[in-house]
């Protein structure tokens, strides 16, 4: 076997990982990665489906690719949520695809990939097994680690329960070698993912395990453990205590509130109330003055009023939430929210999302001013040529996903370790110079 496989990997981090078990197991049976697409036998794009945009990047992806089979033999395949979600309805559309591969089927992708003359489509009930090994596709010093997959929530907006299948855990114990595998390799950052990830464990020992598989996780060598992706109904205070406590786990928490409006929650099916929300943000930044968090909010929900987006605004603006994304609500045929009546206009939607996503433009750049003058720890990532700068983030950014810290050196810097910077201007981006560590 001497195949080249060239991948393009679209959507969330989930995703990602997703991405890196499916290479693992091919490279294992002797297929080799390209990163050259123009190189490749075997052409791969891992889809997302979960809004009207990602479908239309899924697309645009595929029939880009989809060009390489005009000067040459080469295969296509399409696996990931648009291939679960829509891989039957444009088969017959969608010619120059050999194979489409649902999330379900990853187990079985050396099967399908020796099968591809037939061009299969492999769409399985079953839920796919964990999976072991994989090919670290982020750079070398942070990695995901993915606890569970699939959702329980079934929030009205939402296509995932439809895709992924019901909320499954993960052993801790395979999860706990994945992590130590990582470690060993010189992984120092490890951020848990799932679709909720607070809510792991209950389906597989009957109680939630998140708090428990952190107090193994930070008996590894790793720099900093991230939290992504947990649902506020279930950060209790025990897991705020271990935030602000544990050395390991960053100052940093991503909980996508989605709305505040108590109709709007209670329309869109979540599980918390406005006040409880204010209540656990509050808590959050009492025990620990230093965290930041992170949040999603989904306006243009069906029903949104004035008032409704007002209540939203008004949260923003308390400066209780860091850094967080606005998503206009997307419109998805099988969701109970796509029958709704009272349906927001597209141009009132994408207004509401710029003067939020302008709001908290203007608090991240308040937050940073905190670190004017002050001395921080900075995991080096990079060098931005034409802002003619180092780049990295402290522990209260996300990589992709958040701000970055840019800064100047004297001396060599060694991507994925950690310098000392003083940050000597402030703003969206704060700037500073590293220093000495003395210690």
């Amino acid at each position: 076997m001497n195949k080249k496989i060239g991948i393009v990997s679209l959507g969330c981090d989930k995703n990602r990982v997703d991405t890196e078990k499916v290479l693992y197991a091919l490279t294992e049976y002797g297929y080799t990665i390209t990163q050259s697409v123009e190189d490749a036998d075997i052409l791969v794009v891992n889809t997302c489906a979960f809004i009207n945009t990602a479908i239309r990047e899924s697309i645009d992806t595929i029939l880009e690719l989809a060009e390489q089979k005009k000067n040459r033999d080469v295969k296509l395949v399409v696996m990931g949520c648009f291939a679960e979600r829509f891989g039957m309805e444009v088969k017959d559309e969608l010619v120059e695809v050999d194979a489409f591969i649902g999330v379900n089927s990853y187990e079985n992708v050396v099967d399908i990939f020796n099968n591809l003359d037939k061009r299969p489509i492999v769409l399985e009930d079953k839920p796919c097994a964990y999976m072991k090994g994989r090919v670290q596709t982020t750079p070398a010093h942070y990695a995901y680690l993915k606890i569970a997959d699939g959702c329980d929530n079934f929030c009205t907006y939402c296509t995932i329960p439809f895709i992924r299948g019901r909320y499954r855990s993960y052993p801790m114990e395979d999860l706990i070698q994945e992590a130590r595998e990582l470690a060993d390799n010189g992984v120092k950052e490890l951020i848990l993912v799932a679709q909720d990830t607070t809510r792991y464990g209950k389906d597989l020992y009957g109680e939630y395990k998140l708090k428990e598989l952190l107090r193994e996780l930070v008996k590894l060598d790793f720099y900093k453990i991230r939290i992504l992706y947990a649902y506020p109904e279930l950060v209790d205070d025990e897991l705020v205590e271990m935030i602000a406590n544990e050395d390991k786990i960053a100052k940093y928490i991503d909980i996508p509130l989605q709305h505040i409006s108590n109709k709007i929650l209670k329309s869109m099916h979540r599980r918390n109330t406005k006040e409880q929300a204010y209540e656990l943000l509050r808590k959050l930044k009492e025990k620990c003055p230093s965290i930041a968090i992170r949040s999603t909010f989904i306006v243009g929900f069906p029903g949104e009023t004035e008032e409704d987006f007002m209540e939203l605004k008004e949260l923003i603006s308390t400066g209780l939430i860091d850094y967080a994304g606005f998503f206009a609500y997307s419109r998805e045929k099988g969701t109970l929210a796509y029958k709704m009546k009272d349906q927001v206009l597209y141009k009132t939607k994408k207004a509401r999302e710029k003067e939020l996503s302008k709001m908290q433009s203007a608090i991240i750049e308040k937050r940073h001013l905190q670190y004017l003058g002050k001395e921080m720890d900075i995991i080096y990532e990079g060098i931005d040529y034409n802002k003619g700068k180092f780049y990295g983030r402290p522990e209260y950014n996300a990589p992709d996903i958040d701000t970055k810290v840019y800064f100047t050196s004297k001396f060599p810097l060694e991507i994925g370790e950690i310098y000392k910077v003083k940050i000597t201007k402030s703003g969206f981006y704060p700037i500073g110079e590293t220093i000495i560590d003395e210690e």
